[in-house]
């Protein structure tokens, strides 16, 4: 079984599904989305961040570094070029500036933190949502860990990008699952794959077969699209999206809103970003939510 990096596990979560939940965050992605709002969720493997704000000036780290890949030289204070991931630096580095991000966890390990949480979900309909990343990189780990859940009657849910092998989704997930929240970027599949890296007929395929699962009230199903300046937050696309879940039955979604946090993820990964119409982008005005919410509105969805 391949087993993933776990990012955080996040318990009193509000934001990812009904009630108080445990939201367990994947590491590793299909799609390399120039707007990530996780961009520490990319890559499946460990990486070193530096939070300039938390170094106290040791140096501990600079002199125990064997691979001279730390240096006040240096821009980002991280050459990554010479690191190889030792981590030996997190060890030493007394205020946590230095961190591993991404951590092994088997699937008893997750559930012993889950089950702290038990009590909020019997009293507030919450429950355990696995997100990321993307949780059906790991298909048999996401399964086991969904088929615990389910043992402990926990409401389970996962948040997916929809870039996954159906037929494994299929026999390893869906049993286990009891709603999905799906992703659906950008209608236009060059735009996509220019903004996502891949294009998205795998993502609208699956999602159509899902959309067929829904109808037979065998899960429950939610639409979410982020809202990126200039890029899926277009009248255009928005609309495409919004006829396109109509003309699937679907009358419900939910919109994201921007959220420029991710800037500085990526410079603590030593990310260096690449979409120059989103480097000033800051937080989005409620009146353009709005306006967004009535394409959708008019096309007989609620948001």
């Amino acid at each position: 079984m391949k087993t993933p990096l776990i990012l955080d596990i996040r318990g009193n979560s509000l934001d990812d599904g009904p009630g108080i939940r445990t939201v367990i965050f994947f590491k590793g992605c299909p799609l390399s989305c120039v707007w990530c709002h996780n961009p520490e969720s990319k890559k499946a493997s460990a990486e070193l961040s530096f939070d300039q704000s938390l170094c106290i000036g040791c140096d501990s780290c600079i002199r125990l570094c064997s691979q001279k890949a730390l240096s006040r030289k240096h821009q980002g204070f991280v050459d990554r070029k010479k690191c190889t991931h030792c981590f030996s630096c997190t060890n030493v580095c007394p205020s946590g500036a230095l961190s591993r991000v991404g951590k092994v966890l088997s699937v008893d390990e997750i559930m012993n933190i889950v089950m702290r949480d038990m009590p909020f979900y019997e009293h507030s309909g919450g429950g355990v949502t696995l997100s990321g990343g993307e949780p059906t990189l790991f298909m048999d780990f996401s399964s086991q860990l969904l088929q615990k859940c389910k043992e402990k009657r926990i409401h389970t849910i996962i948040e997916t990008c929809g870039h996954f092998n159906w037929k494994e989704f299929e026999s390893k997930i869906l049993p286990w699952v009891d709603a999905i929240y799906y992703d659906i970027k950008l209608m236009d599949s060059s735009l996509h794959k220019k903004y996502c890296g891949v294009n998205n007929d795998t993502i609208l395929n699956n999602f159509k077969k899902l959309v067929a699962l829904f109808f037979q009230k065998k899960i429950d199903l939610l639409a979410r699209t982020p809202l990126i300046p200039n890029i899926t937050d277009t009248p255009e696309n928005l609309a495409a999206i919004a006829q396109y879940l109509a003309s699937l039955g679907i009358d419900r979604a939910i919109l994201l809103p921007y959220n420029p946090l991710w800037h500085s993820k990526s410079k603590k990964l030593g990310v260096e970003e690449t979409c120059e119409v989103l480097k000033k982008e800051t937080w989005m005005d409620n009146n353009k939510i709005e306006k967004y919410k009535q394409i959708f509105s008019r096309m007989g969805l609620s948001v």
